[in-house]
């Protein structure tokens, strides 16, 4: 009884979600596999660090209306950020979706001459670090700001809300 009772405890050390491998969230369906929460749409599997609802709490960081998915697919996306997590995580829940992603300069900013410049006229994904947690559009402009540990949090609530998921 002692041996299996220590089983499980050491089972469950570095497990993120020992206890937790599904979730329904508004409808939706995610699983944990290979540590990644995952959600079937169509024909294509997305996988997120985390589930709807371990970023519920950072849903007050949404300021104003987002574009839902429809106002992306078959366009182009440009992404710019310094967090290669969240840049990442952009990239393999919206590629299925999107003509490409790809790496842009935010026209405010000085830039690598190589990358291409991008303004709040192409759909644009801008994710900074920043003291205070926000998450607003601006024409097609996207800004996820926030600490650095929870840049990759925000980007998921970002998604989820985009995807129609909160």
């Amino acid at each position: 009884m002692v041996g299996s009772t220590f089983g499980i405890i050491i089972n469950s050390f570095g497990n993120k979600n020992s206890s937790l491998d599904k979730i329904t969230y508004n409808g939706h369906e995610f699983n944990f596999q290979n540590n990644a929460w995952t959600l079937t749409a169509g024909k294509n599997t997305l996988s997120f660090v985390y589930n709807p609802l371990e970023v519920e709490n950072l849903s007050g960081a949404i300021n104003g209306n987002l574009s839902y998915l429809n106002s992306y697919v078959s366009l182009p996306l440009y992404i710019s950020t310094k967090d290669s997590y969240s840049g990442s995580e952009i990239y393999s829940v919206l590629s299925p979706f999107v003509e490409r992603v790809q790496i842009a300069c935010y026209s405010d900013e000085a830039c690598d001459s190589n990358i291409p410049t991008k303004d709040c006229t192409s759909n644009f994904i801008i994710i900074r670090e920043s003291n205070a947690s926000s998450i607003y559009q601006n024409n097609k402009c996207v800004f996820i700001t926030g600490q650095k540990q929870d840049l990759i949090k925000l980007t998921d609530l970002y998604l989820f809300k985009m995807l129609g998921i909160q």
